[in-house]
């Protein structure tokens, strides 16, 4: 996840398509404080269960999709604040300070309490209505616009799959990240019991990296793990 990542279109759903985890509603608290009126939150809505969004891309502070409706064919951006580099490195201490977090990570899981301790350092992970900036040429008057709103929600659904998509928009990718802790790693003094547990912390993370990998690209299946790390 170092540069832009392109995710796939989402197929037209039916029924509410809600965020289910707690980070996932967040998110959409951040999008419903974001918005003007209810009326866009519901046009929104079915616009992001309609199939009609392209796959939308995310990098570092922000994000792109094209959205289709009945008027014609737009293309949203957005942003995101990206962590300074304070913040950025408090993040990184706090996933560091338990040695299962990075693994929980890279399980598709958000811890509650790794968001708060992060709170208490300084950092605010997850982002609150006003700081989700969009722009869109259609000739809506508000902003964010139905065309965003819609965009905003299929980002709920990203990033509760995956909590690396917020990291990544905060500005701080997977593969950042796991550099950062392999360097921390290496340079911190540990007695041979703490420093085997974060050893092998790290390797199992990094193989679940690894399998992440293989997933998104099965034709490099044959590189054995231990290669790339």
């Amino acid at each position: 996840m170092a540069g832009p990542v392109v995710h796939p279109r989402v197929a037209a759903r039916r029924g509410a398509a809600r965020a289910t985890r707690w980070w996932g509603k967040a998110w959409v608290r951040a999008v419903e404080e974001a918005a003007y009126a209810e009326a866009d939150l519901a046009r929104a809505r079915a616009l992001s269960r309609s199939g009609r969004i392209g796959g939308i891309t995310t990098q570092p502070g922000g994000f792109v999709a094209a959205v289709e409706d009945d008027h014609g064919l737009w293309t949203v951006a957005g942003t995101v604040p990206v962590l300074d580099d304070a913040a950025t490195e408090a993040l990184v201490e706090t996933v560091a300070a338990e040695s299962g977090r990075v693994a929980t990570l890279l399980g598709g899981d958000l811890p509650h309490d790794l968001v708060e301790h992060a709170e208490e350092s300084g950092v605010e992970l997850l982002p609150y209505g006003g700081e989700l900036g969009s722009s869109c040429p259609c000739e809506a008057w508000v902003d964010p616009c139905v065309h965003a709103l819609a965009v905003l929600y299929q980002l709920a659904w990203l990033v509760e799959a995956d909590p690396f998509v917020l990291l990544q928009l905060r500005g701080l990718p997977r593969d950042e990240l796991l550099a950062r802790l392999h360097q921390r790693s290496d340079d911190t003094p540990a007695d041979d019991d703490a420093e085997r547990d974060v050893e092998a912390g790290l390797d199992a993370a990094l193989r679940a990296a690894r399998v992440l990998d293989l997933v998104h690209d099965p034709e490099d299946a044959d590189a054995p793990v231990g290669h790339l790390f």
